[in-house]
């Protein structure tokens, strides 16, 4: 339930505390007071977009801040899925506004609509003008009845939604098979001849290209690196004035010098290292050489080859990796056409098969609206007659529709306020006092069956009077054993019957402002003399003790 309320610079409101009761809130005060603000600025708290008319003039910032106490729900794996600290039963919701946008925390971390979303379904419903106009759209019946019925059978209903997502899925699949089969045989052949034209030219990596082009220069160049190589041989190892035979000449000097002096052994042993390697360098240079030819026919392989590739590039990318990859797309393109051809057959069957199964269970879930249709509509008849509305009858009407999200039913509400009518939907009742009372009978036949904490009725009284009073205040106090109910009233029968009453007022000096009052005693008696009469006076005085005596 609403614990606390705190307001700061809230619209007319400079600071405000209010504390409410676990069962019957009322708020009243004059028209134009600002009854309302307390409402909208719980029902604010809970939003996910906010005005920034609601900052208080000349101030910065607005700050609603609840504490909710929470008996009823476990929220501890919640709270550990989205970083929020458990404070046990206590929740504190803060929202602060200003020009440059809103945050909303939960127990002082930031949280996003969606999580806002969670936390409003579990503790706040708002039965305001809005709330009548959807509870009287015929598309809300449905969600209402099976709420209401959602023990018995509640896990049946998400059982055949798992199954028609289940269904819709696999009906996609099979269209897009069908589309896919739709292609024509030209255009699965071209695709076949692209695939054929990639996987023949055997590449063999995506650097083939260069390493065909490198040995293209070589060949190219045979002649002149024969004869580069060749010199170089010579001069390493050949017979007269070559590089190894001055070495030879200064290894002799260096090997006699050494045997005088010790420290020249290190560097006879290096000279010996490079006359090693200089060895092997001029016997790799000789076997290039000899072994280089000038290759016509591998030089036009290469040529062939490189004009194959370079086609494909051009064709299917850039580069060899680009028209790899091609090939890869294409094939899988190819292979998706062939298997939803064969595949077709297997997913017309499993949507034969699911269908079938959503029939057998929309039925029985059909069979037990109907039978919670009927006793729901008695329950409600019955709140009527309790609401000064004897000649009503009301109907939960079940029709049978083609499969959908939610089953094959269609629901709607219908509603006889008079004798001489037939029933008719909901939306079509004319009355505005019978509208309250008939939202109000719905509301509290539905609010015993769920778990939502508080319950805000914003002149629910609108259009009645006299023992249509008496009975709504009835109904609603009975309905305050089971939730928290914050309601604004100009009634003073429904205003007697308050746990805790609210009074709303508003001064105006060098500004406007709005204070809430908590009445007790001779003050809530004075209050419901106003209500009643207009004025205080000894007969509305004496009123106003009847009902807090009653």
């Amino acid at each position: 339930m609403i614990k606390q309320l705190k307001l700061k610079d809230y619209i007319l409101i400079d600071e405000l505390e209010a504390n409410f009761h676990s069962g019957l809130n009322v708020i009243t005060g004059e028209t134009g007071a600002g009854k309302s603000i307390l409402i909208s600025a719980i029902d604010i708290a809970f939003s996910p977009r906010v005005s920034k008319d609601v900052i208080k003039n000349g101030a910065e910032k607005a700050i609603i801040e609840l504490v909710i106490e929470n008996n009823r729900h476990n929220l501890k794996t919640l709270f550990e899925e989205n970083g929020i600290d458990d404070f046990g039963s206590e929740i504190v919701l803060s929202k602060e506004i200003t020009q440059n946008g809103v945050r909303t925390r939960l127990n002082g971390t930031l949280i996003n609509q969606e999580f806002l979303k969670q936390i409003k379904s579990l503790f706040l419903d708002i039965h305001s003008q809005h709330q009548t106009y959807v509870f009287m759209q015929p598309k809300h019946h449905i969600t209402l009845l099976d709420n209401y019925a959602k023990d018995v059978y509640g896990s049946k209903l998400e059982e055949y939604k798992t199954l028609y997502k289940k269904y819709t899925d696999t009906k996609n699949l099979l269209e897009q098979a069908r589309d896919s089969a739709d292609n024509t045989e030209s255009q699965i052949e071209f695709l076949k001849f692209q695939v054929s034209e990639i996987e023949e030219a055997e590449i063999q990596s995506s650097t083939e290209d260069d390493e065909l082009n490198n040995e293209l220069e070589v060949l190219a160049n045979a002649e002149k690196l024969k004869e580069l190589t060749g010199q170089s041989y010579w001069a390493i190892n050949g017979d007269d004035g070559s590089i190894l035979e001055a070495l030879g000449k200064i290894k002799q000097s260096i090997s006699k010098a050494s045997g005088m002096d010790s420290k020249l052994e290190d560097l006879e042993q290096r000279l010996i290292d490079v006359v090693e390697n200089l060895h092997d360098l001029a016997s790799e240079l000789r076997d290039y050489s000899q072994n280089l030819d000038n290759d016509t026919e591998r030089l036009n392989e290469i040529q062939e080859r490189l004009y194959l590739l370079d086609k494909l590039k051009r064709k299917y990318g850039g580069t060899l990796e680009e028209v790899l990859k091609t090939h890869e797309k294409l094939a899988e393109e190819l292979s998706g056409i062939e298997f939803s051809s064969q595949n077709i057959e297997l997913l017309e069957k499993e949507v034969e098969g699911i269908h079938s199964e959503l029939i057998e269970l929309s039925s029985q879930i059909s069979e037990n609206r109907k039978n919670y249709a009927k006793v729901l509509s008695v329950y409600i008849q019955e709140k009527l007659e309790k609401l000064e509305l004897p000649k009503a009858r009301f109907e939960i009407s079940v029709t049978n529709k083609e499969l959908g999200c939610d089953g094959a039913d269609n629901v709607e509400f219908l509603i006889s306020t008079n004798v001489s009518e037939d029933l008719r939907p909901l939306a079509k009742v004319a009355s505005g006092g019978e509208i309250s009372r008939v939202m109000l009978a719905i509301k509290s036949i539905f609010a015993q069956s769920d778990d939502i904490d508080t319950v805000i009725f914003d002149e629910i009284d609108t259009g009645i009077s006299g023992k249509a009073s008496q009975s709504v205040a009835e109904e609603i106090k009975e309905l305050a054993k089971y939730h928290q109910i914050l309601i604004i009233t100009h009634q003073p029968i429904i205003a007697s019957k308050a746990d805790k009453h609210f009074y709303v007022r508003k001064s105006q000096s060098d500004e406007t402002k709005v204070e809430v009052y908590v009445l007790t005693g001779d003050n809530k008696i004075k209050a419901l003399a106003e209500l009643a009469g207009g004025e205080i006076n000894e007969q509305s005085m004496e009123f106003a003790k009847s009902l807090i005596e009653a």
